[in-house]
């Protein structure tokens, strides 16, 4: 099931063409749960974005995890002190 955040969004439109076979899940998507082929578009691409996000951030602090020197580091209580 599709989850969607309980807001109104007046935004720019985009026209897709779509294979057949991406257009079909879509469609069963949709009538599955109740919802026009146009949010269920929206969420699948903003849960895509997001992945991609998520990817990038990953990528991110692995390149500074291996630079990290054990030096440099403090522990919890140094870190929360006055």
């Amino acid at each position: 099931m599709i989850h969607f955040a309980s807001e109104v969004i007046y935004a720019n439109e985009v026209n897709v063409v779509l294979e057949e076979r991406i257009y079909r899940i879509i469609r069963e998507l949709a009538e599955k749960d109740g919802l026009s082929l146009s949010m269920v578009s929206r969420e699948l691409i903003r849960e895509a974005l997001e992945l991609r996000e998520d990817a990038a951030l990953a990528a991110f602090a692995e390149s500074r995890a291996k630079t990290l020197k054990e030096a440099d580091l403090i522990d919890h209580d140094e870190t929360w002190k006055d």
